[in-house]
């Protein structure tokens, strides 16, 4: 019967990729380093900070300002620059990414009432850091500044900017971070196990007896499609669970649409895999051609930058990457309570690239069995 030989083929495949050292490296090393990297080491988030003061005034004002920042959590150590020269050549050396140059007239100016400048010079080699350091010595300053004008009983301002941040209230990085990470471990498993299957059987010499096996071309494929399927269920699971149990991140909407939504997108990973397996000779093609393919995909999901962001020329590229899709899928859910219609919405395309990468697989795998 047709279902007896195509368990026989799924137990094969996974006892093929269970049994092989470099199989169960692949199933556990990558996920649990990327779990650790990503999730601690990989924050966009700025802290233990050393910064740099010019303090050219020495007066009550500019001793209080510095206190501030001297007190700030964010802040490891605050350090005395004797001259602009000193501070151009500790900055130079990267031994503090901000310095906070405070002028001579600092207090005298505050006292008069006159508006006192604070220079605040930054290491534009890590861009993104310094902009958010100068936040953080910004929000410092201006703190000071409503302080005195309260004290001087300055007119309050008309405009006052109150931040709510929705979904992420206290702005968690893990809470951003691991959710993404169960779109992307489910990628890296589901294409390289995928990619290795049919180059594998080349490299053993087992595809020509594959070939004349009473196996069908369709049971073949679908006897390659479903254990990477199951494996790659498997991390999406121990994913959630570390998401929810170890990280604390809300799982505030549908479990079962999650789960439903994965499937297309296991689908369609599984798609790519084999037609890069069918295409490839030996496992090492596979697995250049899997890295070729997934790392652009990362790049070109949302799961760093937005795709907004991008040029113009390069969006309608990230139409046909899957991990696009799945990724606002897994953090609607997570962090929103994604509705249905929105589930809907990036499922579809998901359900039409693993139409065209399982049909484009099965045809190249044809043709190389003729």
């Amino acid at each position: 019967m047709w279902h007896t030989r195509l368990k026989a083929l799924i137990v094969k495949e996974l006892l093929a990729i269970l049994r092989d050292p470099r199989g169960r490296l692949i199933l556990i090393g990558p996920p649990v380093v990327q779990l650790l990297v990503f999730s601690y080491a990989a924050t966009l988030e700025v802290k233990n900070v050393d910064i740099l003061v010019l303090d050219r005034d020495a007066g009550k004002w500019s001793q209080e300002l510095v206190q501030r920042i001297d007190g700030a959590p964010t802040f490891r150590s605050i350090s005395s620059a004797e001259s602009l020269d000193a501070l151009r050549a500790r900055i130079d050396r990267q031994q503090a990414i901000a310095a906070v140059h405070i002028g001579p007239t600092f207090s005298r100016d505050i006292a008069a009432g006159r508006p006192a400048d604070v220079q605040i010079i930054l290491d534009g080699r890590r861009s993104n850091a310094a902009q958010i350091v100068a936040g953080y010595l910004n929000q410092i300053v201006n703190a000071l500044a409503a302080e005195l004008s309260a004290q001087r009983r300055a007119p309050a301002r008309s405009i006052a900017v109150v931040p709510r941040n929705w979904f992420n209230p206290n702005l968690i990085f893990q809470w951003f971070m691991v959710p993404n990470l169960v779109a992307a471990v489910a990628l890296l498993i589901g294409l390289v196990v995928t990619a290795l299957s049919i180059a594998r059987e080349r490299e053993l010499g087992t595809f020509d007896q594959l070939m004349v096996s009473p196996l069908r071309t369709h049971e073949i494929l679908i006897g390659k499609i479903i254990p990477p399927m199951l494996i790659g269920a498997f991390h999406l699971t121990v994913y959630i669970l570390a998401a929810v149990f170890v990280f604390g991140v809300p799982l505030r909407g549908s479990l079962l649409m999650l789960y439903g939504s994965g499937v297309f997108y296991l689908l369609s990973v599984v798609g790519v895999g084999l037609f890069i397996s069918a295409l490839s000779m030996t496992q090492q093609q596979a697995i250049l051609g899997a890295f070729l393919f997934m790392v652009p995909a990362m790049l070109l999901s949302g799961f760093a930058t937005p795709i907004e962001n991008m040029p113009g020329w390069l969006q309608p590229v990230t139409l046909a990457n899957p991990l696009r899709y799945f990724l606002a899928v897994v953090k609607g859910v997570f962090l929103k309570d994604l509705p249905f219609h929105e589930i809907a919405r990036n499922t579809v395309p998901l359900a039409v690239i693993a139409l065209v990468t399982l049909g484009a697989a099965a045809w190249l795998f044809r043709r190389r069995m003729e």
